[in-house]
């Protein structure tokens, strides 16, 4: 096999597995259903890119009916490239909306010089994208959060937080009037990099924060990155391990009555056994019991 049908099949690949881990965590929370109207958060980075691209797939292909609607917010960041969504999406056919709110100034404003700019940044653009969705009917907001976001997330909260949490692929946004879904929950990063420069995607870097050294999560992802590369298998098993809880097995006593336990008393995930196997669970080697919205059967 030559070089070039080498690359043609692993770009094949690529293109596949990350479709079918969409579809997968589409299915596996129920993100979409017949008739939704779907804003597709469009930030210019990869992540956001790919969630729509892959959409555009299954919408072709998707046994149920629903619309997108790409939103761009235009922060006002100076040098930004105004240009380069418009071209992008009007090229490709997609209904769009670039929205203009000068963010950048307030949060320049309101946040000392060398403070982390990312807690304010986010508040005030989840408040224009709620707003935008509900004045266009939208019933779901995506947003391009994959694996990685979610586990660095988790550490996040629990080393600088105090709370085992994480970023959940479905759950109502803040205001209470959108359900926001994170479609691509399921995906690798490295794999939606990987297809970002498959796709050449007009990438737009962020200058507000993207810049900004010894940001936490920079920390955390780094920190993953490296047992990525020394122990393969520990993101697969740690993303397992949160679809995966034990009340029982935890001190959240809102979450688990220690307090009414008695002897004797059966417990769906056996008693005081703190490890449980020495080898991780092979997630991806699990059959699916139901059907996608691809609609392909899982393999026998």
């Amino acid at each position: 096999m030559s070089q070039k049908s080498k690359t043609e099949l692993e770009n094949n690949k690529l293109h596949k597995r990350l479709r079918h881990a969409v579809g997968d965590a589409i299915n596996d929370f129920n993100m979409i259903e017949h008739g939704d109207k779907i804003m597709v958060c469009l930030s210019g980075g990869k992540d956001s890119y790919a969630l729509l691209d892959i959409l555009r797939h299954l919408q072709a292909s998707a046994p149920v009916e629903f619309e997108l609607l790409a939103v761009n917010l235009d922060q006002k960041q100076p040098g930004f490239p105004e240009h380069v969504l418009p071209d992008y999406l009007h090229g490709i056919g997609v209904p769009y909306l670039i929205v203009e709110e000068d963010t950048y100034s307030v949060v320049k404003r309101v946040i000392p010089e060398g403070k982390t700019t990312c807690s304010l940044c986010s508040r005030l653009r989840r408040g224009v994208l709620y707003r935008v969705a509900k004045e266009n009917g939208c019933s779901k907001i995506a947003l391009g959060h994959h694996r990685e976001d979610i586990l660095e997330t988790l550490f996040l909260n629990m080393f600088y937080g105090g709370k085992l949490k994480a970023m959940p692929p479905k759950l109502v946004s803040d205001n209470g009037e959108h359900i926001v879904i994170r479609p691509l929950a399921y995906c690798k990063e490295k794999d939606l990099a990987r297809y970002a420069e498959l796709k050449q995607f007009p990438i737009i870097p962020c200058n507000l924060c993207g810049s900004q050294p010894n940001l936490q999560r920079q920390i955390i992802k780094d920190l993953l990155a490296d047992w990525d590369r020394r122990f393969p298998g520990r993101i697969e098993s740690m993303f397992a391990a949160l679809q995966n809880v034990v009340p029982s097995h935890l001190a959240d006593t809102q979450l688990f009555d220690f307090a009414g336990l008695q002897r004797g008393q059966a417990l769906p995930y056996g008693g005081d056994t703190a490890f449980d196997r020495e080898t991780p669970p092979d997630v991806f080697s699990e059959k699916r019991k139901v059907i996608n919205i691809l609609g392909n059967k899982p393999k026998p």
